[in-house]
C-alpha cells in the first residue's frame, strides 16, 4: 500500500520565504507537535496523513525530484543524536547559513528549538554551523567573514556533496573543526559523522549500496515507492566499511556507462577538483551514438582538454578520456551547493 492510499488526515502549509525567524519556528513548533505539516515546496495534496510533521521536496539533481516525508520523531531524534555527538548542552547557538527549503537548514531549526535558542547568521557568534563544501570553499579562499565565524564555532558540519580532502585539511588547518557528515532528506539529514554512525543509527552495505537503519529514517515518499528492505533505508549511495568506518565511493546514480564502461562522475570531479584545487570542475554526460553516454567536463578555469584527457586516463584509465571540455562563465548549482549536471547536459546538448 502506498502512502497515497493511506488516510490523510492533517493539513499541509507551505513554507514561505516572508516568514519571519520568530514566526517560522512558531510554525515548525506546532508541527512537531499535533499543528499543520510544513511542506519546503507546493503540493498538489491539501492533507497528509496525521504522522508527518515535515515533507522535503528533493532537488532531483540525479532523478525524479520526490516528496520526502519525516515524522516529528524522526526529526527530534535527529536533533538529539547530533547534540549528543556535539556535546552540545541547553543555551549554545546554532548558525543558520543553509537554506531553509532543505532538511538541512530545517535542522539547524530543530537543533535550535531543542536548546533554547534562536539561530543566528554569520555576523553573530555560534557554537555550532552546518555548510556545504561550496560554502568552505569560499571561507578558506576568499570570505574572510565566513572564515572567522567558522573558526570560531565548536565544531562545523559539512555535508550536502562530497568534501575534497586537501579541502577538509586546509580548513582544518585554518582552525575551523570540520566535521564531515553523510545522510539525505530520507534520513532527516547527516547521521553519520566522519564515518561513524550517530547514538541508535545502524549502517551495512546491501548489494554494494549502503543500508541505514534508526529513528531518523523518513515514514515514507509521497509518491510511494520507499527503498525499505526489513527495516533497512537502501540508499542509492556505493560504499564500503573500513575498520569499522563507513566510506561513502560514489552514488549508483550518478554513475553512466560510456562504451561499456562505468564511469563515476563524483570520483571524476572530485579528483579534478583536488588536482586542480579548484571546486569548479564538474562532470557530466550527454547522450551519444556511439557511446551511449559520452563524459563532458564543465569548468570555469582555462585549460586545455588534452591536459584533462591525459590526467583521468592516467588515474581512471582510457575510458574516462572526455569527449568534450565545456567552458563556461559560472557552474549552475542548485540551492544546496550540488552541481546541476541536467542543466549542463539540456544546455550543451
Amino acid at each position: 500500500m502506498s502512502v497515497m492510499e493511506l488516510a490523510v488526515k492533517r493539513e499541509v502549509q507551505t513554507i514561505e520565504p516572508a516568514w519571519s525567524m520568530p514566526h517560522f519556528l512558531e510554525k515548525l513548533l506546532l508541527a512537531l507537535k499535533d499543528g499543520p505539516a510544513l511542506s519546503t515546496a507546493p503540493l498538489e495534496v491539501a492533507d497528509v496523513d496525521p504522522k508527518v510533521a515535515l515533507i522535503v521536496k528533493t532537488s532531483g539533481s540525479t532523478g525524479n525530484p520526490k516528496s520526502v516525508l519525516l515524522t516529528s520523531q524522526s526529526l527530534i531524534a535527529s536533533a538529539r543524536a547530533s547534540h549528543k555527538y556535539l556535546c552540545a548542552s541547553s543555551g549554545q547557538r546554532w548558525s543558520l547559513l543553509l537554506p531553509t527549503t532543505h532538511i538541512a537548514g530545517i535542522n539547524v531549526l530543530v537543533r535550535s528549538i531543542e536548546l533554547g535558542t534562536v539561530p543566528v547568521g554569520v555576523d553573530s557568534q555560534a557554537e555550532f554551523s552546518a555548510i556545504v563544501p561550496t560554502q568552505l570553499h569560499r571561507a578558506v579562499h576568499s570570505d574572510q567573514q565566513l572564515l572567522e565565524h567558522l573558526q570560531n564555532c565548536k565544531a562545523v558540519l559539512v555535508g550536502g556533496a562530497r568534501l575534497n580532502s586537501e579541502l577538509k585539511k586546509r580548513a582544518q588547518d585554518l582552525g575551523i573543526k570540520v566535521i564531515t557528515t553523510y545522510g539525505m532528506s530520507e534520513t532527516s539529514g547527516g547521521v553519520i559523522y566522519d564515518g561513524k554512525a550517530l547514538d541508535g543509527v545502524s549502517f551495512k552495505i546491501i548489494d554494494k549500496r549502503i543500508a541505514l537503519k534508526g529513528p531518523q529514517i523518513a515514514y515514507g515518499y509521497l509518491e510511494g515507492g520507499f527503498p525499505i528492505k526489513d527495516g533497512w533505508f537502501i540508499t542509492s549511495d556505493l560504499g564500503f566499511i573500513q575498520d569499522g568506518s563507513l566510506i561513502v565511493e560514489a552514488r549508483a546514480d550518478d554513475q553512466i556507462i560510456s562504451g561499456g564502461e562505468n564511469i563515476s562522475l563524483s570520483a571524476i570531479e572530485s579528483y579534478l577538483q583536488g588536482e586542480y584545487s579548484n571546486p569548479e570542475f564538474v562532470a557530466f554526460a550527454k547522450s551519444d551514438a556511439e557511446w551511449g553516454e559520452k563524459l563532458c567536463i564543465a569548468t570555469t578555469s582555462n585549460i586545455a582538454l588534452d591536459e584533462i584527457r591525459s590526467k583521468l586516463t592516467n588515474r581512471f584509465g582510457s575510458h574516462a578520456s572526455p569527449k568534450e571540455l565545456v567552458r563556461v562563465s559560472d557552474i549552475p548549482y542548485l540551492s544546496l551547493g550540488k552541481p546541476d549536471r541536467k542543466k549542463l547536459s539540456d544546455d550543451n546538448s
